[in-house]
């Protein structure tokens, strides 16, 4: 059954459509309008509806006209549906001034739910078809928006659409949130300063999108401008660039990152004690696990029913992936979120000049109401580990410590860890070397 069409909200005419998953709304229809955010019957502590409608209303009434004129934080857009024909465009707010903070994720760390729907919302975007091939055609929209991409901060913006922009509500499970879109006509830019590092790697007709992507990591270049400039297509050899769409190009950086990092990692001494750090954001538990020896890797994610990948369940949800030493051939199970803890966790082994075991555990309670992106696990990863590690003395304290951390039984932790099974079941060289010898008399 398709969800109902919401009554008209004072304000907000400019909603093109509605729609939305929320729990139980399938099996109730009447659930929404009953509740109307008094009850919370979806089981949600705050209505994802209003937060976004919230954020909407602040942004509609300042973009009525086909034109908007403000800034870019820089910004730019590309969507994957249709590829490889993709909707490109920039990402323009109505505000004037410095607007990095909303499209920079590494800082939103400690910023609550509706406030990072407000920076998403704020961002008009501009679309317009293209073949992915055509990144290096000499077209005017094309130009500007990879100039955008090379943009070291905001970029007053003047966009004309082909009608006003409006917002498409859509409470989707598989998108973050974005804001108002329409069909763009031209757009006029203002960029006073460029990355120098961005330019000169887009300059560079000869190094590959993999050398441009580490050389960029190299000189301390962040990973979302890095990924901007991917996914617009300004980085790797004459005749072989291309659009990619923004989803794609985040995890696709962060792979090439991690495995660039990993080449390091594995050349460095083993780490010889159990190392574990904790973080509790967003209604996400996180704990963090290093385990002695060579490096391997795993991630494990657990849902609790009324969040957003187990929305009508009964029952908690767990998913994992894990690679070992010679790494892994195969897309995870768990999507982007495995490449962006993965990425998060080699950089901390270089800065401690250590290879171990690593091992990512999430909890999610229903307080994360809604999609915000693959960054909130990188960058609350990243968050968790600039904390000094805890270093327990055995993989029996190891274990405690899963079990006072998490809601979810530490049995169910152990069925699905591939790791913490080969950490209890198989005893290391070391160990034997390092045990005390038996007496005669006790063989």
């Amino acid at each position: 059954m398709d969800a109902p069409t919401s009554p008209p909200i004072p304000g907000l005419a400019p909603f093109e459509s509605l729609r939305w998953s929320i729990p139980g709304l399938r099996e109730d229809p009447t659930m929404c309008l009953r509740c109307r955010a008094a009850q919370m019957l979806c089981g949600k502590p705050a209505c994802p509806i209003l937060i976004k409608y919230d954020a909407y209303a602040k942004t509609l009434p300042m973009i009525g006209s086909k034109e908007v004129n403000g800034s870019s934080p820089p910004g730019l857009f590309v969507g994957r549906f249709g590829w490889p024909k993709v909707s490109l465009g920039p990402l323009v707010t109505p505000l004037h001034g410095d607007t990095l903070l909303m499209d920079t994720p590494e800082e939103w760390v400690g910023r609550s739910v509706p406030e990072v729907v407000g920076f998403r919302t704020m961002l008009v975007r501009g679309t317009r078809r293209f073949h992915v091939d055509d990144a290096e055609t000499a077209d005017r929209l094309i130009e500007d928006v990879q100039t955008l991409a090379l943009a070291r901060e905001s970029v007053e913006t003047e966009a004309t659409f082909r009608r006003p922009p409006r917002g498409h509500l859509a409470l989707s499970e598989d998108l973050p949130p974005y804001g108002p879109t329409a069909p763009i006509d031209s757009v006029r830019l203002d960029v006073r300063r460029v990355d120098q590092h961005l330019e000169r790697l887009a300059s560079d007709t000869d190094a590959t999108a993999r050398v441009a992507v580490h050389e960029l990591y190299g000189r301390g270049v962040r990973v979302s401008r890095i990924q901007r400039a991917f996914s617009a297509g300004t980085l790797g050899r004459h005749g072989r660039r291309r659009f990619v769409p923004t989803r794609w190009s985040i995890t696709a950086v962060d792979d090439l990152l991690g495995l660039d990092n990993l080449e390091r990692v594995k050349e460095l001494p083993e780490l010889s004690e159990y190392w574990v750090r904790q973080l509790t954001a967003l209604d996400n538990r996180w704990l963090l696990i290093y385990l002695p020896g060579v490096f391997r890797y795993e991630s494990i994610e657990t849902w609790y029913p009324n969040t957003l990948w187990n929305p009508a369940g009964e029952r908690v949800v767990m998913m994992g992936d894990h690679e070992g030493y010679r790494g892994r051939t195969k897309y995870a199970s768990i999507g982007g979120c495995y490449y962006a803890a993965r990425l998060a966790i080699t950089e901390d082994l270089l800065a401690h000049g250590r290879q171990a075991g690593a091992i990512v555990l999430r909890e999610v309670h229903p307080g994360e109401i809604l999609p915000l992106g693959v960054w909130n696990v990188r960058e609350h990863v990243r968050a968790a580990l600039r904390t000094p590690p805890e270093r327990l003395s055995g993989l029996h304290e190891v274990l405690e410590r899963v079990r006072q951390t998490f809601t979810i039984p530490l049995e169910r932790w152990l069925a699905q860890s591939a790791l913490l099974h080969e950490a209890r079941t198989q005893r290391r060289l070391d160990e034997y070397l390092d045990a005390p010898a038996v007496p005669a008399s006790a063989a």
